[in-house]
């Protein structure tokens, strides 16, 4: 058995070092929900174990003056799915987190274990594409921060350079008019996406959609956004033709793969009804508002 040693340092400084310090045979542990299953099955086995869970940035969840969110890597599933500060788009968040897992992995589990991991069925991935956040990323080099549309690059793959660790998750500022909503299907509840849908959206005072961004889940190596959708949409009052005319050209981007949850074919039927009940609920979430 590889012998271990653990650590708990207080500032991200330390964390970063102690990381450096045992390179590729240290692992930064969050909420453990990911690393601690891999290792029980004997996928990774380090050395060293670093533990994020005292460094208190990283439990914070903070509003800027900018309006702006900055939520703290070790932010809890379930912190974020009752969080008072996601307001408007930023509750497509929100609402992905509140779809994850079941409440004992939503109670332990941490925001940015999991966007590290980069499950391409995850709930976060698309939720933060659509929700255009940025990535905050700390390393020997220093911190800085990058569109969570260009840190998933693939299966179970980040932008995450060797000594990294993911800091935070800063949403920018939105209109208070505008709406979030995050749409998946899964076989039992908790179950990891099929697929899924993340949708931001806004309306000028015609009900006209003024501004949107969508994202698909599950449906490849990393949540896939295809502005060609988006522009087809925007200057629509979300028509039934005009959903379907998105959907299409989001589904030509597609690449699925049979897995035991379905087949890659299924998965291009439903993105379609998805995206549909997407919009039926953000419909529903506005009415009330207005």
């Amino acid at each position: 058995m590889t012998k271990q040693d653990f650590h708990k340092p207080k500032t991200v400084k330390d964390a970063i070092a102690l990381l450096r310090e045992a390179g590729e045979d240290a692992r930064p542990i969050s909420g453990g929900a990911t690393l601690v299953a891999l290792m029980n099955a004997r996928l990774v086995q380090p050395s060293r174990l670093v533990s994020l869970s005292a460094i208190e940035e990283l439990t914070q969840c903070t509003h800027q003056p900018d309006g702006s969110v900055r939520i703290g890597a070790m932010r809890r599933h379930r912190q974020t799915a009752f969080e008072s500060d996601l307001k408007a788009a930023h509750q497509v968040v929100s609402c992905a987190a509140s779809q994850i897992a079941n409440p004992p992995v939503r109670n332990m589990g941490t925001i940015g274990g999991s966007i590290s991991f980069a499950d391409p069925a995850a709930d976060y991935p698309p939720s933060l594409v659509a929700a255009n956040a940025e990535i905050e990323i700390a390393g020997p080099e220093g911190r800085r921060c990058i569109p969570a549309e260009e840190f998933f690059l693939g299966w179970y793959e980040t932008a995450l350079e060797p000594g990294e660790i993911v800091t935070a998750v800063i949403l920018p500022p939105v209109p208070a008019s505008s709406i979030g909503h995050y749409e998946k299907l899964c076989r039992v509840a908790g179950d990891f996406a099929l697929a899924s849908v993340a949708v931001t959206i806004d309306f000028d005072d015609n009900n006209t959609v003024s501004s949107l961004r969508l994202a698909v889940g599950g449906c490849g190596g990393g949540p896939v956004r295809v502005e060609a959708a988006e522009d087809t949409l925007i200057g629509t009052k979300l028509e039934t033709d005009a959903i379907a005319a998105a959907a299409e050209l989001l589904v030509a981007e597609l690449d699925p793969v049979d897995d035991v949850r379905g087949s890659a074919e299924y998965r291009l039927k439903v993105v379609p009804r998805l995206l549909q009940r997407a919009f039926n609920n953000l419909v529903d979430i506005r009415e009330p508002a207005q």
